[in-house]
């Protein structure tokens, strides 16, 4: 990549008698302009090399423009409400746009629903008594599962980020094993991924493109 760019530019002078005057950009991205003293800035491929690495950035983090990732949200709702989260979900339509419902059981097997906003801050949390009464023995058996996981909803969302924008995390037993089942969205295309408790390995599970 050429770090200098030249630049012709046709002047007055050039109109009138043919004469191109040239000016080279500096390191900084700024180039003198001949006999003016002044400099221009100058657009370079290194501009767009930064914005590439802004992309890829946004990519390996799955923060959405201007909200919160799933991890962070993940973070925020166990600051506020210590315990074990179970799923989190990205609202994507409505009022709540952007905000993040992310699921906690407590210590004493009480479930809670923890609204995260897309600024990060809680704007509640509520106790979920409908789930007292699905306590039995599988959902036991998953909770658990994830207490002890090496991988819990935090580090899922951070490993699913690779793969795009993550909008959703829950547990998963379908397949006999407690495993992550992740949602994620990237370039319009929305798949999903199953990231294991213990090791944090990530497959695929389907994709729109499938």
């Amino acid at each position: 990549m050429k770090r200098n760019i030249v630049i012709a530019t046709l002047t007055a002078a050039a109109l009138a008698g043919g004469t191109v005057v040239a000016f080279a950009a500096n390191d900084d991205g700024t180039a003198a302009r001949p006999g003016t003293g002044t400099t221009v800035r100058v657009v370079t491929d290194r501009d767009d090399d930064a914005d590439d690495r802004s992309d890829a950035a946004e990519d390996r983090t799955g923060v959405r423009v201007g909200g919160v990732s799933a991890a962070e949200a993940v973070a925020v709702a166990l600051r506020h409400t210590p315990g074990t989260a179970v799923s989190a979900e990205l609202e994507d339509d409505g009022a709540d746009a952007g905000a993040w419902s992310v699921d906690v059981v407590r210590g004493d097997g009480t479930e809670y629903g923890v609204d995260v906003s897309g600024a990060g801050k809680v704007l509640g949390a509520h106790r979920d008594d409908e789930g007292d009464d699905d306590n039995d023995s599988e959902d036991r058996a998953e909770s658990a599962a994830l207490k002890g996981a090496r991988f819990d909803a935090h580090e899922a969302a951070l490993v699913a980020a690779t793969k795009g924008t993550v909008t959703e995390v829950d547990a998963d037993d379908d397949s006999g094993a407690v495993a992550w089942n992740v949602e994620t969205v990237k370039a319009g295309t929305t798949s999903e991924w199953r990231v294991a408790l213990d090791t944090g390995k990530i497959t695929r599970v389907q994709s729109d493109e499938d």
